[in-house]
């Protein structure tokens, strides 16, 4: 980021699309459904710290390269932006497994209402060589380390669930998300479809 970054004189935008679309913990003047092309939501990071250990990790969300992300734009004041960026940092990079990029976004609705629809927004993209990259990993083993994951902010399970109630709220539909959550409310276990950890 270019030095000057995190105390420009505009308003900033902040892209969620994970637990900082139910739980910001920043203050905003403006909270509008957007869509971020050429990356997309997916289970694929190890978690250390929030969710996990480095002993029983748990698994949170990345945006990772390729296809589209529905979720939220924040639009923060500008003499509020250098302290929401230092609060965004020490949260989103504990571990240092995002890299933070201005992307532009999509908003939902603003066009109908004579308004710029594209914005630049601050968005936490996973480092593929990181770590705690998980990559694309079953269902099976997704749910293996979600059920068993727990770290400083509460168990994995909340973490899936909360997100996924939250995108259902905006009519949203993740179909991996949807899948896991199902099968960590027991449906398909209650109807006789066993889930099976992938092999070692």
């Amino acid at each position: 980021m270019d030095p000057g970054f995190d105390h420009a004189k505009e308003d900033l935008w902040v892209f969620a699309y994970g637990s900082l679309i139910w739980r910001p913990g920043f203050d905003h003047l403006e909270r509008v459904p957007a869509r971020l092309i050429g990356a997309h939501r997916a289970l694929c990071v190890y978690s250390f710290v929030h969710r996990g250990t480095p002993e029983r990790p748990g698994l949170v969300l990345g945006l990772d390269h390729g296809g589209m992300c529905r979720g939220v734009a924040y639009r923060v004041a500008a003499k509020k932006r250098a302290e929401t960026l230092d609060y965004l940092r020490e949260r989103e990079q504990v571990t240092k497994v995002y890299i933070e990029r201005m992307r532009p976004v999509l908003l939902d609705g603003h066009a109908a209402r004579g308004r710029e629809s594209r914005v630049q927004a601050v968005c936490y993209m996973v480092d593929r060589s990181h770590p705690q990259y998980a990559g694309k990993l079953s269902l099976a083993e997704q749910l293996r380390i979600v059920r068993h994951g727990h770290g400083k902010s509460g168990n994995n399970r909340d973490y899936v669930l909360s997100t996924v109630h939250a995108l259902q709220a905006m009519n949203f539909r993740d179909r991996d998300l949807h899948l896991l959550a199902e099968r960590l409310h027991g449906i398909h276990e209650a109807h006789g479809e066993a889930v099976h950890a992938s092999p070692p």
